[in-house]
C-alpha cells in the first residue's frame, strides 16, 4: 500500500494550494481536509470528542470526509453521492479514525494519498496518532514567514483563529490578539513531533520558494516521495484548479477546504514578498515587532 503524504503547517501557509498541486500528480490523489485524527472514532466527528467537546467548526468539519468518500466511491460529488457517503460513514461509525483513513488509502492504492488538515498540528497527540496509523508516511513541514502568515490569519474573520488557539498577549492594561504566538506554538508542535520521525520521512519546504519556482520545487518533492518528476507530471501539478476538490461541493457538503481557495484555486505564478524580521508588525498599533523566539525560529527556517 502506497504510504500517504501529509502536509504539516499552521493555517494560511499555502497548504490548500500545495496540497491540490501535489494531488494533481498522475501518481497521487489530493484529498480535502479530512480532520479524522481530531477524534478517536469516526462517530466522534459527528457528536464531538469522547470528552464531550463539540467537533471543531460544527458540521463543516465533516465536509471533507463526505466529499472524499463521494468522489472515491461514486466518482462524483453530488447531493446523492454525499448522501451515500453519509451512509458509508454510518456503517463505520464505531471504527477508529485510523482504520477509516487506512481504508481510504488502501482504496486509492497505488496512488499516493496527499492530505493536509491544519487542525492536526494544534496537538502533538494528533500528529502522533497520524504516525501510529501510518508509520511509513512522509511529512512535509511547510513553513511561511511569520509576518505574512500572521497578516493572513488576522485578515480572516478579524483574527478569529487566534481566539480559537488562545493566542493572546496579556498586558497590564489590555489583552490583544497576537497571531505570532500561534505561528510559533504550532510550528513548535510540528518540530517536536518530527523529532520522533526518521529524517528520511520528513522534508521542510518554504511556501514562498514553491510559489516563486513551483516547477523545480514540486519536482523536488515528487522525487523525494518516489514519484515521477518528468515535464508531464510537473505540468499536471501546475493545475490545482483541476482537482475535484478545488471548488465548493454540493449543498450537503460545501466545504472541506479553505473557502478562499475554493473561490479561486488557480495558481498564479508570483514571487511573494518576504518582509524583514526586525520591523514593527502591521497588526499592532504600538510599534512592537516579532518576539525574539519567533525571530530565532524564523531564522532557523531560512528567513532573514
Amino acid at each position: 500500500m502506497a504510504a500517504p503524504l501529509f502536509l504539516l503547517a499552521p493555517p494560511r501557509s499555502y497548504t490548500s494550494l500545495v496540497n491540490a498541486m501535489l494531488g494533481q500528480h498522475p501518481q497521487a490523489f489530493g484529498l480535502p481536509e479530512l480532520c479524522l485524527f481530531n477524534v478517536e472514532r469516526l462517530v466522534d466527528l459527528w457528536k464531538g470528542s469522547q470528552q464531550g467537546e463539540i467537533a471543531e467548526n460544527g458540521s463543516m468539519v465533516r465536509h471533507g470526509i463526505l466529499r472524499a468518500v463521494a468522489e472515491i466511491y461514486a466518482g462524483e460529488q453530488s447531493t446523492a453521492s454525499v448522501n451515500m457517503a453519509t451512509r458509508w460513514c454510518c456503517a463505520r461509525e464505531q471504527r477508529t479514525t485510523a482504520e477509516v483513513f487506512q481504508e481510504l488509502v488502501a482504496k486509492l492504492d497505488p496512488l499516493v494519498a496527499v492530505e493536509k488538515s491544519p487542525s492536526y498540528t494544534m496537538s502533538v497527540l494528533r500528529l502522533r496518532a497520524v504516525y501510529r496509523a501510518f508509520p511509513d508516511a512522509r511529512f512535509v513541514h511547510l513553513v511561511r514567514h511569520p509576518v505574512a502568515q500572521s497578516k493572513s490569519v488576522m485578515a480572516i474573520n478579524d483574527g478569529a483563529f487566534t481566539i480559537k488557539v488562545n493566542a493572546f498577549e496579556i498586558g497590564a492594561e489590555r489583552a490583544i490578539l497576537e497571531p505570532q504566538i500561534a505561528w510559533y506554538d504550532i510550528n513548535m508542535n510540528i518540530l517536536d513531533f518530527l523529532d520522533e520521525v526518521p529524517p528520511q520521512q520528513q522534508l521542510r519546504m518554504r511556501g514562498e520558494d514553491i510559489m516563486a519556482d513551483p516547477r523545480r520545487q514540486l519536482a523536488a518533492i515528487a522525487r523525494w516521495v518516489g514519484l515521477r518528476d518528468d515535464d508531464e507530471a510537473v505540468e499536471e501539478m501546475m493545475h490545482p484548479e483541476r482537482s475535484p476538490f478545488a471548488r465548493f461541493g454540493p449543498i450537503n457538503a460545501l466545504f472541506g477546504n479553505d473557502p478562499n481557495f475554493l473561490s479561486g484555486p488557480t495558481f498564479r505564478p508570483h514571487t511573494p514578498k518576504v518582509p524583514p524580521l526586525d520591523k514593527p508588525v502591521p497588526w499592532r498599533d504600538d510599534g512592537a515587532g516579532l518576539y525574539p523566539e519567533v525571530k530565532t525560529l524564523a531564522r532557523e527556517f531560512g528567513y532573514v
